[in-house]
């Protein structure tokens, strides 16, 4: 063995606890400190309580709390992107159906489902709005989420 290599090594070093446990150990560090032992280990002690030194529970809460306010606020976008009150113009229609729509004095998404709800000969009988401008409005209605009056509602992927 090569000589002054190696630490020193003491054959009666002192542990103590957070607890207030102490127990002699062989150890190269004369006196070690220690957070919990088998005396407060909830696993040995059969004690149910959560030992957290490092915060990883704190950490873990407010993950979740981040979580439930991403998912509180997203369902409130959902909701106000699926609002009926919204104008026409919220649909991104091309200028000429926007026009056309107002001009029949049907300015809200919910006038324009109220219309739908009638058929569709209630729409197509407004001047200038024909079967394109029908089909594009309903593929805009769809794309924001809104359920056609008459048509059966896509089934949600699970």
């Amino acid at each position: 063995m090569k000589a002054g290599i190696h630490p020193k090594y003491f054959a009666n070093a002192t542990v103590i606890c957070a607890c207030g446990n102490t127990w002699h150990t062989g150890s190269t560090v004369e006196v070690i400190h220690t957070d919990i032992c088998s005396n407060c280990h909830p696993f040995f002690t059969g004690e149910q309580r959560i030992v957290d030194t490092e915060g990883q529970v704190d950490r873990f809460y407010k993950k979740l709390e981040a979580r439930t306010a991403y998912l509180v606020e997203k369902e409130a976008r959902v909701t106000a992107r699926t609002s009926t009150d919204q104008p026409i113009a919220t649909l991104e229609l091309s200028e000429r159906i926007n026009g056309t729509l107002a001009r029949a004095g049907l300015e809200t998404i919910a006038q324009v489902l109220d219309k739908l709800a009638a058929g569709e000969e209630a729409l197509l009988a407004v001047d200038g709005f024909g079967r394109k401008s029908l089909i594009d409005l309903k593929k805009r209605l769809r794309q924001r989420g809104f359920v056609i009056p008459g048509e059966e509602p896509e089934p949600v992927a699970a």
